[in-house]
């Protein structure tokens, strides 16, 4: 918040197997003019590396050493890394302070310090520009006395970036970063040749190929399919269904992957700079690109139970969710990015469901014509030797041509037909009803059938376009059931549905069938949505209409729209209470 960047969006996805490693994974997007592009480079021999920004203390040494090299037991309290000590208003300044260099065209390359600190910053920089660097240990500002050279190369301290200027330009870089007041050094200089050369008081403290930090070793691990994905495939036979299903889906309404997060969003500043438009709780955030009628939308997904259960299928219907999620606020899905969370890559089980889950990501990205243009991978996250879930994160960022044709996930209006499109098959494996409803982690997840999903997202960014839909809303977690009391609650207005067929009502209403979105519409607009879905290949089914004060689910369930959010709105923060008490 002090960074006065708004959090616009996200998700929280609660499962045992986090309780002694929870993961946190923060995508921020970034707007620019293509030609201020400036690239994580050093070249030119002779150029200056300056260090700006805090001092480099002790805080965060051995960060990503220590978590990429053991897993946490009962001996770890004091193998913990000390976290880096944050100073957001020092880190506004320099972001500040670097735009006005790249404005001013005082930079060659401009790198931040995370991971390994100093070590990481010189070594790629370098290595980009297939040139060496030269680091001068006893010029980098300190916070404590008596500093290892060690401990200087790997601190993490944070507000820290490392930038490449020529000699000629030093002076105007030393000189814009005291007018914002900040600490700005030469700790560097760029040399000929694939070498990083540490000094420390005039003497060469490290010696070492550029390319060979930079570059990293390539592993061929040994990967072996563990065991338990044969006990776990197979669903019981003897499954037995719920009568009420109304009760079922206050049920699922109330468990913590589906109830509503708005006690962690309302934490968070979500207007500042007034470019949000769709604010936090609908299927994508959007966020306006200012001069012009553009938005981009953003969407996070993540489903570790699905990748438990098949890490190949679980990482595409990620991908899947996070482009329908996207394209259900009317935005075409441009690109993603990543964060892949797993265990310990040295047991052969744990890097079998790696190796999968990027391959069922690198399928799915190839499918939709999606690039991956960033991303990082989180290993060891296990504690007394159990790993957590295979946990692929899925950050999607669309484009939205014209802002006055988003759409939203609530109802809209009173007698709006309400449309189903896409197929709905038997698919309850790892789904949330199987989970909350019957207590089993279980069955293959959700199969994308990617001509489906494809067509789906091609139709919703069309019929968004031409004005068609009044709401739209993708079906995931919890179903169909699930996406229409969401769709309620959302636009504080009520729906009339009646299935054609009720052969098997807990299927149909529950199954997390892929490439599916519940849409609403106004009556006049029908004949025209219809051929542009049989255009497209959409397959579709009208539910009812909008209207009331009910979900009304013909035969099967009558729940108010005061039940549903008396459960959806305050699940979360009565779960949390809990957990404290």
């Amino acid at each position: 918040n002090c960074l006065g960047i708004p959090t616009i969006g996200g998700d929280v996805y609660f499962e045992p197997t986090y309780e002694e490693n929870p993961l946190i994974n923060v995508m921020c997007l970034g707007v620019m003019p293509r030609e201020r592009l400036t690239r994580g480079v050093a070249t030119g021999e002779g150029n200056i590396a300056v260090l700006i920004g805090s001092g480099t203390g002790r805080d965060g040494i051995g960060g990503v050493s220590v978590l990429a090299s053991q897993e946490f037991d009962e001996t770890s309290a004091d193998k913990r890394p000390s976290v880096q000590v944050g100073d957001p208003f020092t880190e506004k300044l320099l972001i500040e302070v670097c735009l006005e260099l790249l404005e001013r065209g005082l930079l060659v390359g401009l790198q931040d310090l995370g991971g390994a600190g100093l070590t990481c910053a010189t070594c790629e920089t370098a290595e980009r520009g297939g040139v060496g660097m030269e680091v001068y240990l006893d010029r980098v500002p300190l916070r404590e006395p008596g500093m290892s050279p060690v401990e200087i190369m790997m601190s993490e301290s944070q507000e820290r970036m490392l930038a490449i200027c020529s000699p000629e330009n030093l002076d105007e870089v030393l000189g814009a970063c005291e007018r914002w007041g900040l600490t700005a050094t030469p700790v560097g200089k760029v040399i000929d040749g694939d070498i990083l050369r540490v000094l420390s008081d005039g003497e060469v403290v490290a010696e070492v190929p550029a390319s060979s930090l930079a570059g990293g070793p390539e592993y061929d691990r040994e990967a072996r399919e563990p065991e338990y994905i044969k006990e776990v495939s197979e669903l019981p036979e003897d499954l037995k269904h719920p009568e009420d299903i109304g009760e079922t889906i206050l049920r699922l309404l109330a468990s913590p992957n589906i109830c509503s997060k708005r006690w962690v969003f309302e934490q968070y500043d979500h207007m500042v700079e007034t470019n949000s438009v769709c604010l936090p709780g609908s299927d994508a955030a959007l966020i306006r690109v200012k001069g012009t009628s553009k938005a981009l939308a953003l969407s996070s997904d993540a489903n570790g139970r699905y990748c438990y259960l098949d890490p190949y299928m679980g990482a595409q219907d990620a991908v899947a969710e996070s482009a329908r999620n996207v394209a259900a606020s009317g935005a075409e899905p441009l690109a993603i990015t990543n964060c892949l969370n797993f265990g310990n890559p040295e047991r052969p089980e744990i890097f079998w469901q790696f190796k999968r889950a990027v391959e069922g990501l690198a399928d799915a990205c190839e499918r939709l014509g999606l690039p991956v243009v960033g991303g990082n991978v989180s290993f060891y996250n296990e504690s007394f030797s159990e790993a957590i879930y295979p946990t692929p994160v899925i950050g999607m960022v669309g484009l939205l041509e014209d802002i006055d044709h988003r759409l939203g996930a609530g109802f809209s209006g009173e007698g709006d037909m309400i449309v189903l499109l896409g197929n709905t098959g038997p698919e309850i494996g790892g789904s949330e009803y199987l989970k909350v409803i019957h207590g089993l982690v279980a069955g293959r997840p959700p199969r994308v059938d990617w001509e489906a999903e494809k067509a789906l997202i091609g139709f919703l960014v069309e019929a968004a376009r031409r004005g068609l839909l009044n709401s739209a809303h993708d079906c995931s977690e919890g179903g169909l059931a699930i996406a229409l009391a969401e769709a309620c609650l959302l636009g504080e207005m009520g729906a009339r549905i009646k299935l054609e067929s009720q052969e098997d009502p807990h299927m149909f209403l529950f199954s997390e069938s892929q490439s599916r979105a519940v849409v609403s519409l106004s009556p006049d607009d029908w004949d025209r949505t219809l051929r542009l879905a049989e255009d497209m290949g959409v397959s579709h089914e009208v539910l009812g209409e909008t209207g009331g004060d009910c979900l009304e689910i013909e035969g099967l369930a009558s729940l108010t729209l005061a039940q549903m959010a008396d459960v959806y709105f305050h699940a979360l923060e009565k779960s949390v209470a809990g957990a404290h008490h």
